[in-house]
């Protein structure tokens, strides 16, 4: 037997769970072939050594909106390089399963893409019209073909978005001020059902009270989905129950009766079968301990013998850091004030400080601020309990710069420069740091509290002040519970969206490497968690696993490496031509060996290679195909 490439010494994992074991792999025409103790090479064939390392199949990212990148730089190399081969697309309601969805009138123009994307994924709108530029198709079924038609060194399976689904069919004005008719409700179910039969993985939904629109007339709008009611989720999640698709959503935490209601609809007892459900949740929330109890809850129940539901909630493998520039956060649009500043065009730097000068304004943001921090009432006890319903958090000790003009703030939390500050005011001699200096004189020496001074930082650096902290997932023992519950899925990376404000591309490596930290038993069972058990739930049969007949899309990994791996430090802020805009990335080399996509390498570990990027390595999945 001939093949084309035949990989020598790794230990070799199935995906399935089995122990590791060290062989050769040989692949032809793109698929594995055989397996065996020492394969003959034959004339043609390519051989890699990979003596140290371990062969595992490519990883699965099952929350990425990867769609819009692929536009633009179909090699998504930020995904590759960690050895992610597949990604969900289309998640949160917003795609581009019907094209750019362009529309112009007299009257009114609408560009969904741009509108949907900007706010709720923090993508610069410049970026998005780039990707709606070349998005020239209209239907479900061809922006498969498109897909395939793609460069890709990854798989890409989409999800059927409801935002643009209801754009489709009752346009984006419509969309966000009234319900569908009966008329209007049938046809979407209709799309819905073909999009399936093509092979669609399901449908995509979203809840969370901090995604908005991004243009006029429409910027306190959330997005389309949002105004759905139940009997339009109970029709279209009838359709995906039937074929046993998957329906992807995310809670509305504004609104825990209906979050309920239709957590309940995955329940086969009450709809005679069961719906596979996946729900995103930031479920050890900082601000809110509760959440990760109500979550385990409502995930155990749902998927008892009672319920006989198929729920699964979505967990993050890394403390959930969000990245902020000023006030460009995405849990900031949580807060009505600090929204005023978001709505405002990015480049209008004059109307956000005319804002943040405003008296009336900086009095209201003391006020929120302040709330629960002091006196006896239940805003104080909440606080105190870990309790409260706020995404954003108001304490300064949790706010860490990262990047500053000032050369003696960056990995210093905000209340440091405050107390610098407050020192400052007292003797202003003792800073002896120009660009500090000059910071605090802007602010002056009538600031009253730490909430007007985060203000007054605003409002002097606007989105230059660069700062984090972590809004979840702070305790690792609980990361690696949750990522080892048999009733949720390690996801949630969000590769692809806030360009500047998140970076997990490498979610899945610190997966491995928490598993790998206890046993390679526990890493074996990791791996599981991010192939086999995710292609098998979303009902992907051709990827997952390393097995003859598969597809040869696999990862060389460097155990030694991966244990010494710190996500953290990984985080790295650099230019990419191909956005014209900073992106927030992670830096894992060394610790991939190798990625092979269709049986081609494109990462060898330290550069891209190949075909990457070149032709159609990866393409559309499908579910049944």
């Amino acid at each position: 037997m001939q093949w084309d490439l035949i990989i020598r010494n790794a230990k070799v994992f199935d995906g399935y769970g089995s122990p590791g074991r060290v062989g050769d792999v040989a692949v032809k025409a793109g698929k594995i072939a055989a397996f065996g103790g020492r394969l003959p090479t034959g004339e043609s064939a390519s051989v890699h050594d990979a003596e140290g390392q371990w062969l595992t199949p490519g990883l699965l990212d099952i929350h990425t909106h990867e769609d819009l990148e692929a536009e633009l730089d179909p090699g998504l190399p930020e995904v590759v390089r960690h050895g992610t081969t597949s990604v969900v697309v289309g998640n949160c309601s917003i795609g581009l399963a019907f094209g750019n969805q362009r529309q112009s009138s007299m009257d009114t123009a609408q560009d969904p893409i741009v509108d949907c994307f900007a706010r709720v994924e923090n993508i610069p709108k410049t970026v998005l019209s780039k990707a709606a530029d070349k998005a020239t198709w209209s239907t479900p079924a061809d922006y498969l073909k498109h897909i395939d038609d793609l460069p890709l060194s990854a798989n890409m399976a989409p999800f059927l978005p409801h935002s643009m689904l209801r754009i489709e069919v009752m346009g984006l004005q419509d969309s966000v001020s009234r319900q569908p008719t009966t008329a209007e409700l049938d046809r979407m179910a209709g799309i819905l059902d073909e999009a399936l039969q093509e092979g669609y993985l399901g449908l995509s939904t979203d809840g969370l009270p901090l995604h908005f629109l991004a243009n006029e007339p429409n910027l306190s709008k959330r997005i389309p989905t949002q105004y759905a009611e139940f009997g339009e989720y109970k029709k279209l999640t009838d359709v995906v129950r039937k074929y046993d698709r998957v329906w992807q959503m995310t809670p509305a935490t504004d609104d825990g009766a209906l979050t309920a209601r239709l957590f309940m609809l995955s329940s086969g007892r009450l709809y005679d079968k069961p719906l596979k459900v996946t729900a995103l949740a930031a479920i050890d929330s900082v601000n809110n301990r509760s959440n990760l109890s109500r979550g385990l809850l409502f995930s155990n129940l749902l998927n008892s013998r009672a319920l006989q539901g198929k729920f699964r909630l979505q967990c993050l493998s890394a403390p959930f850091r969000v990245y902020s520039e000023g006030a460009v956060s995405p849990l900031a649009e949580a807060d009505p004030l600090l929204r005023r500043l978001i709505e405002t065009e990015l480049e209008d730097v004059e109307r956000r400080r005319e804002i943040l000068s405003d008296p009336e304004f900086i009095e209201a943001f003391r006020i929120m601020w302040s709330r629960g921090k002091s006196g006896f009432n239940m805003g104080h006890l909440r606080r105190k309990l870990r309790l409260e319903k706020e995404f954003l958090t108001r304490d300064l000790n949790d706010m860490r710069i990262y990047r500053s003009s000032v050369d003696v703030w960056p990995g210093q939390t905000m209340a440091w420069i405050y107390r610098r500050y407050q020192a400052w005011c007292l003797n202003s001699e003792m800073i002896d740091d120009a660009a500090e200096a000059e910071a605090f004189s802007a602010l002056g020496k009538d600031i009253r509290d730490d909430g007007e001074f985060f203000l007054g930082l605003l409002r002097h650096f606007d989105t230059d002040l660069h700062w984090c902290y972590v809004a979840a997932n702070q305790d690792p023992d609980v990361i690696k519970r949750l990522l080892l519950h048999p009733k949720l899925l390690p996801g949630f990376n969000d590769s692809g969206a806030h360009v500047t404000n998140m970076a997990f591309f490498d979610g899945n490596l610190r997966a491995l490497k928490i598993g790998l930290k206890e046993s390679e038993a526990c890493f074996t069972h990791m791996l599981s968690r991010l192939t086999s058990e995710p292609a098998e739930f979303f009902g992907l049969s051709n990827v997952g696993s390393l097995r003859v007949g598969s597809r040869a899309d696999m990862l060389l990994l460097n155990p030694e490496q991966l244990v010494s791996y710190d996500g953290e430090a990984s985080v790295r802020y650099q230019y990419r031509d191909v956005f014209d805009c900073h992106q927030l990335v992670n830096r894992s080399d060394g610790v991939v060996g190798g990625v092979f996509v269709g049986g081609q390498q494109v990462w060898d570990g330290t550069a891209f290679c190949g075909e990457h990027g070149k032709r159609a390595l990866g393409g559309a999945l499908r579910v049944g195909a």
